[in-house]
């Protein structure tokens, strides 16, 4: 799922074009990571505050300080670096976890109450960036004043992603994969709506932002939850490994693939 923009736009992925895209290029690869991201997220943020018993306060301060320190380089970078994108949609997914188990377990707003607040945030985030820039299109982001815009809707679409997700499990009372499974279902749609309609493509990516978040997140719970809660009961820091290792898969095979594009 690609948003389209309204006239044609050199990106990194073009030889010899001389525009660079500030934000990764929206590829099948781009949706595999984010999934493995949010994975990390959920694991990397249950790490903190349960394993290592923090607190969700304590949890909340020390990832929200990660994160704007990587985002302070981030954006002051000139150049697009893959891994310092990756490693920022990582710790963006872990505030949002600490954000949703603040919001529900610390303020005791629940998880509806919480998710109407982000949905909230999120939606005046992209007015705000409508408004002031013209287009919402994430292909490409090519001033850092738009780039700040997309990570701080980048946070309160991960944070509302593991509200629903925690909705899921927690409210409806399913289970981890089948809370996957209705995530993954919502997805499908969003995809078929994408290829299927003319509704306005950039709606469709971060509708698929969102809901990609609580499948990375279902996922990350089937792997560290008890067996007796429908998980398989694997340590958390074992977890964020193995995940960890698979997104460093992904990213490399692309960055070698993108090589070889180039020198084709």
């Amino acid at each position: 799922m690609t948003p389209e923009t309204s006239s044609y736009v050199p990106t990194r992925s073009d030889p010899g074009a001389g525009i660079l895209n500030r934000v990764a290029e929206v590829t099948l690869a781009f949706w595999i990571m984010k999934i493995l991201a949010t994975t990390l997220g959920e694991t990397a943020g249950d790490y903190l505050s349960m394993t290592l018993n923090l607190g969700y306060y304590i949890s909340f301060a020390i990832t929200f300080a990660l994160l704007g320190v990587i985002l302070w380089v981030k954006v002051r970078a000139e150049g697009f670096s893959p891994v310092l994108f990756w490693t920022a949609i990582v710790v963006a997914t872990t505030a949002g976890t600490e954000v949703s188990d603040l919001m529900d377990r610390s303020l005791g707003l629940g998880y509806l109450w919480g998710s109407v607040l982000l949905v909230a945030g999120l939606v005046a985030t992209l007015i705000f960036w409508k408004r002031r820039h013209g287009s919402l299109s994430v292909e490409p982001i090519l001033t850092r004043p738009v780039e700040i815009l997309f990570w701080i809707a980048v946070v309160f679409s991960n944070s509302l992603g593991t509200a629903f997700g925690d909705f899921l499990t927690d409210n409806l009372s399913l289970s981890y994969l089948q809370g996957a499974f209705v995530t993954a279902g919502v997805i499908g749609v969003v995809l078929a709506l994408h290829y299927a309609t003319r509704i306005n493509a950039v709606l469709l990516f971060w509708l698929a932002f969102v809901f990609t978040r609580p499948f990375g997140a279902t996922f990350g719970d089937f792997l560290t939850k008890p067996v007796a809660d429908g998980g398989l009961s694997l340590p958390r820091e074992w977890a964020s490994l193995v995940t960890l290792a698979a997104l460093a898969a992904v990213l490399a095979f692309t960055a070698r693939a993108s090589r070889t594009a180039r020198q084709s």
